[in-house]
C-alpha cells in the first residue's frame, strides 16, 4: 500500500511540475514517455521470463482454475464498457482500454497516453491505482462476501506481487500458488489488450 500511494504522490508532483511550467520540456516529453514506455516493457519482459516458479507452479493448479484469469479479464472489460453508459464523452473503447489495464497503472498508464493523450492517460493512472488500493483495502470484506477468489480478481495484474500478501493472510495460503499464476496471465495481457483498444 505504501508503494501506491508513493506513486500517487509522484504523480501529483508530475502534474503539479507540468502546470507550473518548472520543467519546461516541450517536445523532449512525447520522447522520454517512449523511452519510460520501452524500459517498462524490458522490465515485464525481464520480471516473467526470469519467474520460474510461475511456469513450475502451473503444474499444481485444479484445471478449472485456470480459466480465472480470462475471467477476471472478461470482467474487467465487461465492466469497464458498461460504465461508458455513465460516463459522456469517452467511447465504449476508451473505457475499455482503461479497464484492461489490470491494476497495472504504471504500464498501462503510459500506453493510454501515448496513444489517446494525457488526459485519459491520467484516468487510466488514477483508476488502476484504486483497484489496487481498494484489493489492499478491501480483501477481507471481498472474502467474506464473495468467496476466496475474489481478491484474486480484484487484484488483477497485482496478484504476483503487491496484493499477494493480502491474499495469502485473507484468502489462505492454498491460494498463492493461482495468485501467482493469475497475476501473470494478467501482467502479460495488459500491453497487448491496452495496445488493440487503443488502435481500434
Amino acid at each position: 500500500m505504501k508503494g501506491s500511494l508513493l506513486i500517487t504522490a509522484f504523480f501529483v508532483l508530475g502534474v503539479v511540475l507540468g502546470l507550473t511550467k518548472l520543467l519546461p520540456l516541450g517536445e523532449l516529453s512525447q520522447d522520454m514517455s517512449f523511452y519510460a514506455l520501452a524500459g517498462l516493457l524490458f522490465c515485464v519482459g525481464m520480471s516473467i521470463g526470469s519467474d520460474f516458479r510461475a511456469f513450475s507452479n502451473l503444474k499444481k493448479l485444479n484445471f478449472r482454475l485456470l480459466f480465472l484469469p480470462l475471467m477476471t479479464i472478461i470482467g474487467s472489460l465487461s465492466g469497464a464498457a458498461f460504465s461508458s453508459v455513465f460516463i459522456h464523452g469517452r467511447s465504449v473503447v476508451d473505457c475499455m482500454a482503461v479497464g484492461s489495464g489490470m491494476a497495472y497503472y504504471s504500464l498501462s498508464s503510459v500506453f493510454i497516453t501515448q496513444y489517446k493523450g494525457a488526459e485519459l492517460g491520467a484516468v487510466a493512472l488514477l483508476a488502476n491505482i484504486i483497484r489496487e488500493l481498494g484489493t489492499l483495502l478491501l480483501a477481507p470484506l471481498l472474502v467474506k462476501i464473495f468467496g476466496n477468489l475474489a481478491p484474486i480478481s480484484s487484484g488483477g495484474a497485482t496478484t504476483m506481487d503487491t496484493t499477494l500478501p493480502v491474499i495469502t493472510r485473507y484468502s489462505g495460503k492454498n491460494f498463492v500458488v493461482l495468485s501467482i499464476y493469475h497475476g501473470f496471465i494478467c501482467d502479460f495481457s495488459v500491453p497487448f489488450l491496452v495496445t488493440l483498444l487503443c488502435t481500434i
